[in-house]
């Protein structure tokens, strides 16, 4: 009889054919069916052991998720106005479509009002931020010196100057009609700068103020109404297909600034010190992501603004190309003097009586340079820019 159970020592040897007399009062234990796995012991008394390991594991687990839960602060909800769908607002479309504004903490309600509508938001506590035009900014700060600006994403704009089929250079539009949306606006402003570059004074060419924005001045330009206008991508996609002349990009031109900056109140700073040095930070992670990944900036770019996918590619080719998004961004001076001068020009007197060092604050930019945020997100190749827009920054 051949069986397991002799690796053991048992008390009776089974081995034997026959086993020895037991007493009548002992009961024969059986054989038949008797083995003993030692391995299979082996599996049951890990099991045994592992169980309440795994149970008590699991159990730590969730008090940890639930402790790092009751740490975390529900996310701040604020709404920021953009004033154009452009590339300059591209940035907040990323931030938004890309969970950058939760990632730090803020839950943010992206909200359109062109012209002075962003100031008028801010000032009433219906924002605590807008992404305003340099020229608006300054001039809304000179008559409320409530106002400040902590950073500026955008210098140069994507504009071309388009003329009727008959005009072949910006010199040719002395005498002619030049639409804006209204006389002083930053359209107007950059339209002054560039034909200045050219001998072209503002009172060489007669200003039709048509409203609205780049739509309404390339309706007046095709209706005839007008003999140019300054227009951004893709309107003048539009009217350079029907024929009309492309005199000049605005971008071309290093010492013609369209910037914008980001508008907060003195109010909204003071009671919450942190807030703009976050959205800086959201907004630097989407430019970069802006240049990283061209087919998620596309899609964010269609979900503010109905275009084809076909321009807005094209719209993304010239900002990348041109680099005009800040990695590092700086309120620079060369734009602060440049749009004050032309303020000082068209006679805005309270501008140019201004302290301008009590509406402009790079102190955010600064603090998060000292960190070494923008090394961290871009790696170490743009420390050269960061020294070069450190010293070129408005102080």
């Amino acid at each position: 009889m051949r069986s397991s159970v002799q690796k053991c020592t048992p008390l009776y040897n089974y081995s034997l054919a026959v086993p020895p007399p037991v007493p009548n009062n002992i009961r024969r234990p059986s054989v038949t069916g008797l083995r003993y796995d030692a391995s299979s012991e082996g599996d049951r008394m890990s099991k045994r052991i592992a169980l309440p390991i795994l149970i008590a594991t699991l159990a730590l687990a969730a008090a940890s998720l639930s402790a790092l839960s009751a740490q975390q602060s529900p996310l701040q909800k604020v709404t920021i106005n953009y004033p154009t769908r452009s590339a300059g607002s591209w940035p907040m479309f990323i931030a938004k479509e890309g969970g950058y504004y939760e990632k730090y903490g803020l839950d943010v309600k992206l909200e359109f009002g062109a012209g002075n509508i962003g100031v008028a938001m801010i000032t009433s506590g219906d924002a605590v931020m807008t992404n305003s035009s340099m020229e608006q900014a300054l001039q809304a700060s000179s008559r409320d010196g409530s106002l400040v600006s902590m950073g500026s994403m955008l210098n140069k704009g994507p504009f071309s100057l388009m003329a009727a089929k008959g005009i072949h250079s910006i010199k040719d539009l002395k005498g002619k009609r030049v639409a804006v949306s209204q006389l002083g606006d930053a359209p107007y402003n950059y339209s002054v700068a560039l034909l200045r570059k050219f001998g072209v004074g503002p009172k060489d060419v007669q200003w039709v103020p048509v409203g609205t924005d780049a739509t309404a001045r390339a309706t007046a330009l095709v209706a005839g109404r007008a003999d140019a206008t300054l227009l951004t991508a893709p309107q003048y996609f539009r009217v350079e297909e029907q024929g009309f002349q492309n005199l000049a990009s605005l971008s071309d031109y290093d010492d013609v600034y369209a910037s914008n900056v980001y508008l907060f109140t003195k109010a909204t700073v003071a009671k919450n010190p942190k807030l703009p040095e976050l959205i800086i930070k959201v907004h630097a992670e989407a430019i970069k992501r802006f240049y990283d990944d061209k087919a998620f900036a596309i899609k964010a770019y269609i979900a503010y603004d109905k275009q084809t996918e076909a321009d807005v590619a094209r719209i993304y080719d010239t900002n990348f190309k041109q680099n005009l998004l800040e990695r590092v961004p700086y309120v620079m001076a060369n734009a602060v003097n440049a749009i004050k001068k032309q303020a000082e020009e068209q006679g805005a007197t309270q501008l140019r009586n201004f302290n301008v060092k009590t509406i402009v604050d790079n102190s955010a930019i600064d603090r998060l340079v000292k960190e070494g945020f923008f090394e961290k997100l871009f790696g170490s190749g743009i420390k050269a820019e960061i020294d070069r827009k450190s010293k070129m920054a408005f102080r």
